[in-house]
């Protein structure tokens, strides 16, 4: 069995106030900082991390000095127009209540859209998983974003739930299991174990 360790990033400014933060490669914030260095994880054999500042930062933090593997397909969705900005700051665009008004299944304007965000994420995680089987790694993390950990949850999780159902906060995230041979085969399923540190 392979166990991995779906984590999400720690606080970020952009968090804090509730903003769309995707591409937008922002630091931790001190309240971030603060947070994750009261929390240990067990340490992985293998510690993989989306490209953006903020994922790598946090896994510093869990993880010490520990080789990062970076996988550019596990980053956050361009929110295009949307990005670095909140609700309140987009009451008055009218893309934006389109897309509130579409339950957020419209693409993001002069961003992804949701299937190619999802479908970008899966390869980078079935890119990692293959890699750990290739390589005899029975325990890995992640250190990802909370629209990545859904994504993967939504597609792969023993339970089913919708997208948004699989939100963490910052610093959260699941403890997954999976059957390498099983996964070989086709039969991709992950066993959640549990919820990890909520944020």
């Amino acid at each position: 069995m392979l166990k991995l360790w779906l984590i999400r990033h720690g606080m970020t400014e952009g968090n804090c106030h509730q903003r769309y933060i995707g591409v937008t490669d922002e630091p931790l914030c001190e309240e971030g900082r603060n947070l994750l260095s009261n929390v240990t994880y067990p340490r992985a054999q293998a510690l993989f991390v989306s490209p953006l500042r903020r994922c790598r930062e946090t896994a510093r933090i869990l993880f010490g000095d520990q080789e990062q593997r970076v996988i550019e397909f596990l980053a956050e969705c361009d929110f295009g127009e949307f990005e670095n900005k909140n609700y309140k700051e987009l009451a008055d665009n009218p893309h934006y209540q389109e897309w509130i008004d579409s339950n957020g299944t419209l693409p993001f304007p002069g961003g992804e859209s949701r299937e190619g965000f999802k479908s970008r994420n899966l390869r980078g995680f079935d890119r990692v998983v293959s890699g750990c089987i290739r390589s005899h790694v029975v325990e890995a993390a992640l250190v990802i974003h909370g629209g990545t950990i859904m994504n993967i949850m939504e597609e792969y999780a023993d339970i089913q739930k919708p997208f948004y159902e699989w939100h963490v906060r910052n610093g959260g995230g699941y403890e997954v299991e999976l059957d390498e041979n099983l996964w070989k085969n086709g039969r991709k399923q992950l066993r959640v174990n549990s919820a990890i540190m909520e944020g």
